[in-house]
């Protein structure tokens, strides 16, 4: 797995790599607002994860998520704080780990 040594280094690289659209995290599903639909916990995957801590503050710790639905649309989640600070089902929390 390559590291990225900020957010938008490993965005900009993802997106070369075919993860173009942007998912929001909703309680049960991953939203795409450009394609307008929602996706299930069971109809997509995590191919990979990345972390990064803010130098000043761990308040500035964000998870970068690579996500491909069964359908082959790729994107990518940013989730500012790790999921667990998120109120989402049991289904999308066992997803994301």
């Amino acid at each position: 797995m390559k590291n990225y040594d900020t957010l938008s280094e490993a965005i900009n690289d993802l997106q070369g790599k075919g993860y173009t659209y942007d998912f929001n995290l909703k309680p049960e599903c991953l939203e795409c607002p450009s394609l307008k639909i929602e996706i299930r916990p069971e109809d997509f995957k995590v191919d990979k994860t990345y972390r990064f801590e803010g130098m000043s503050s761990t308040d500035d710790n964000s998870i970068l998520y690579a996500i491909s639905s069964k359908d082959g649309i790729k994107g990518l989640l940013v989730d500012a704080y790790g999921v667990y600070a998120e109120n989402i089902s049991e289904a999308m929390r066992k997803k994301l780990r």
